[in-house]
């Protein structure tokens, strides 16, 4: 399910897709509808201070145009550094921390469910909103689905949030069992440990009246329990003999809904999100004798603890000293630093707009800086007798792999600046 979405949400903070004959293989065009509304909240992308990225990758055997993707359009807010990570698929590497991950998941269910879970890890991450959103049943008013938090295609089609977007497809192919595991995209924060591209790995099993009439119990508890079984299991796969416990929570596509949390390292660790299917779910795939339990983690997180990570741009380097680190089967290696380079502080005032968000400010900083940026942080705030609001930024510019030189930050910081101020409609002070 969704429930990383909801998580990162609840806790922190028009015409048909115009694109079919590239996009007609990971999206089912049947599913669109004319009457989503497309969000208002619009910020207009420019492509002439982008960051130059290939013209051309290829998802599942087909070649998609970055111009298919990436378009000077009102309903489009998707730039050149995200194009650019389509594609990439660091979960499908062995040798990668998120690669290596994932197969311990794999090997965990291979050795307790043999032949039972079916496992896709290379769907399109180009969906319909309808995928995203509605099959959930993630409200129409959730923040999640605004043109400040989601990347949009155009009005009907996103990079998709979750890798709950396959799950009614999969449900509706037949499919009872499976792990779903890819990249998701989602407009936010810059910090060490929040990226607009990241990793999950969603889990489903079906249960059918022959599975929960003989336990005596109803069909509800019987699935919480297998679940809760289940993932108890995975954790002390993963984390060894850990103390557990179970957390009530809300997640709008299952009831009853829990949180997992490990004792790890002197602390609490909030391992994943899961629950009960809603049955709306299972009634729309034409399930409406069953029940399920489903779960969602995200693989960054997890990798980032078990393999001491402690920046999350590190898992796009290609510096031989991080990817020479790691190698196919071996979870938890430790990962030794190789250098820390010295942090370049600089800060930036501003008069806000009424349209201002602060994800809008990290996609300008991103689309300028891309990685070379560590954070950027509101460091104070104020507003003025005449009703005016000021922000002030600190942003952290740090290569992961080099010291950078004063004459390139102050290049990036001019451009930032510049970029601010016309894109978001902010005065500098």
């Amino acid at each position: 399910m969704a429930f990383t979405l909801f998580q990162s949400t609840l806790l922190s903070k028009p015409s048909l897709f115009s694109y079919r004959r590239s996009f007609a293989f990971c999206i089912q065009l049947s599913s669109f509808s004319t009457s989503s509304a497309f969000p208002s909240d619009k910020f207009q992308p420019n492509k002439k201070w982008r960051q130059p990225v290939a013209s051309v990758l290829e998802l599942g055997g087909v070649k998609i145009a970055k111009d298919e993707i990436v378009r000077d359009d009102p309903t489009n807010n998707v730039p050149d550094s995200i194009f650019s990570k389509l594609g990439m698929q660091l979960h499908r590497r062995d040798q990668h921390p998120l690669g290596i991950m994932k197969n311990a998941i794999y090997d965990y269910f291979d050795t307790n469910y043999p032949n039972k879970f079916d496992k896709f890890d290379d769907l399109c991450p180009i969906v319909s909103t309808i995928a995203n959103f509605d099959d959930v049943l993630v409200p129409t008013d959730h923040v999640s689905r605004s043109y400040n938090d989601t990347y949009y295609v155009d009005s009907e089609t996103v990079l998709r949030c979750h890798t709950s977007a396959h799950q009614a497809e999969l449900l509706r192919g037949g499919h009872t069992h499976f792990l779903v595991t890819g990249d998701v995209y989602r407009r936010d924060s810059i910090d060490s440990t929040h990226y607009p591209v990241f990793h999950q790995m969603e889990g489903v099993r079906v249960f059918t009246p022959a599975d929960w009439e003989a336990s005596g119990t109803d069909a509800t508890s019987y699935a919480a329990e297998d679940l809760k079984k289940c993932l108890e299991g995975l954790a002390r796969h993963l984390f060894g003999g850990v103390e557990m416990r179970w957390i009530d929570t809300y997640f709008p596509f299952t009831n009853p809904s829990f949180e997992l949390e490990i004792y790890f390292q002197d602390d609490w660790l909030e391992v994943l999100g899961c629950g009960v299917m809603e049955q709306e779910i299972l009634k729309r795939s034409g399930r409406v004798d069953n029940v399920a339990w489903a779960f969602g983690l995200g693989l960054e997180r997890l990798a980032m603890v078990l393999f001491d990570i402690p920046d999350i741009r590190l898992f796009w380097s290609n510096d031989e000293r991080f990817t020479s680190q790691f190698s196919k089967g071996q979870l938890g290696i430790k990962f030794k630093p190789f250098s820390k380079y010295p942090p370049c502080y600089k800060d930036m005032s501003f008069w806000i707009s009424d349209s201002f968000t602060e994800n809008n400010l990290c996609e300008v900083v991103r689309g300028i800086a891309g990685d070379l940026v560590e954070e950027v942080k509101l460091i104070d705030n104020f507003t003025n007798k005449k009703g005016m609001t000021s922000h002030c930024y600190r942003i952290t510019y740090r290569s992961t792999e080099r010291s950078l030189t004063d004459e390139e930050i102050n290049d990036l910081q001019w451009r930032v600046r510049e970029q601010v101020e016309t894109k978001l409609l902010v005065v500098l002070r």
